[in-house]
């Protein structure tokens, strides 16, 4: 197997999907002689033509719009957003169409769309480009929300992802774009959509986290076991729908959980795992549910990013506190 970074994995899964479905299509700003802001389509025009790949005006709502109407005729759409931000200017065709077309037309039509969108801090970028907003899109029924936090996810989940007959919100790290490398299969493979992964085992504390907050808990999970404390890291990958029961069996198992996520504390998937675990499976716990997130308010300018973003330093304080509660 060849070490891809997290963003040649992805272009490796797209490749792919390129090849083996003559049906599906990359389009967006830039994405297709430039092959996008960060090269993540580099080379796939020039492979396919551009038919397949192609570039767009400057409006997120018609790139999405024109992908509602493509796959109502038979293709499978891959749209990029260059910035998870600029979601904001196409958000009707994500909750009020894509994702209900299926219930709308009884289950006779599919729209299988994947957008991708980076997202993420840590390299300090401008306004709207970094920002976290999954916790806008867990919500709306019939659309999935996946991230990988490493290479081999990032290959295997955006093939999935194409493959799928849902509309699923492909969120990529751009911190991680080329800060790891991995042993990434060659050809085709699939990561499950809806599956969590535990990463580490662990049998003192769980630690529930996805994108680079997987890496972050990873850390500490390192630097603790040199204590003799076992941290169990569970990485979401799916955050809709949650696999809560990959994460009730190792809180049965552990006792205790801290949840770790990049976007503000309002909202978003860290919410939503800590309310399943208080309804479905609290009497397992023997300390409150830790929650570790960024603070409650606008994305900063790149001067205070990283005392804002939560890193392992904040989750190591948070993991000591809820074990020796």
């Amino acid at each position: 197997m060849a070490k891809l970074t997290y963003i040649k994995a992805i272009t490796d899964g797209l490749d792919q999907v390129l090849q083996n479905d003559e049906k599906t299509l990359i389009f967006g700003e830039d994405v297709g002689k430039n092959g996008g802001v960060f090269r993540t389509t580099e080379g796939l025009q020039d492979k396919y033509g551009t038919d397949r790949v192609f570039d767009t005006p400057l409006a997120e709502s018609g790139i999405l719009g024109m992908s509602i109407g493509l796959s109502l005729t038979g293709w499978r759409p891959i749209p990029e957003i260059q910035f998870m931000g600029f979601t904001m200017e196409a958000v009707d065709s994500i909750g009020g169409q894509m994702s209900r077309n299926r219930f709308r037309m009884s289950g006779d039509v599919s729209m299988p769309i994947t957008i991708r969108t980076p997202f993420g801090g840590g390299t300090h970028t401008a306004e709207l480009h970094g920002d976290s907003l999954e916790g806008l899109f867990i919500g709306i029924p019939g659309l999935r929300v996946v991230t990988p936090a490493n290479p081999y996810d990032a290959k295997g989940m955006i093939i999935a992802a194409v493959e799928n007959n849902d509309p699923v919100l492909f969120m990529e790290n751009l911190k991680l774009y080329r800060s790891m490398k991995a042993e990434v299969p060659e050809g085709h493979y699939t990561v499950p959509l809806d599956k969590a992964n535990v990463v580490r085992e662990g049998s003192d504390i769980t630690v529930v986290a996805y994108s680079a907050e997987v890496n972050e808990a990873l850390k500490v999970a390192d630097k603790l076991e040199k204590e003799n404390i076992s941290v169990e890291v569970i990485d979401l990958r799916s955050l809709s729908p949650i696999d809560d029961a990959t994460i009730f069996a190792s809180i049965d198992k552990t006792h205790k959980v801290v949840i770790a996520q990049e976007a503000q504390k309002m909202t978003g998937a860290g919410a939503k795992v800590a309310s399943d675990i208080a309804e479905k499976d609290i009497m397992s716990l023997d300390a409150p549910i830790g929650r570790v997130s960024a603070p409650d308010s606008i994305f900063p300018f790149a001067m205070a990013e990283n005392d804002w973003l939560p890193d392992a330093d904040d989750i190591e304080e948070k993991v000591r506190e809820i074990l020796n509660y």
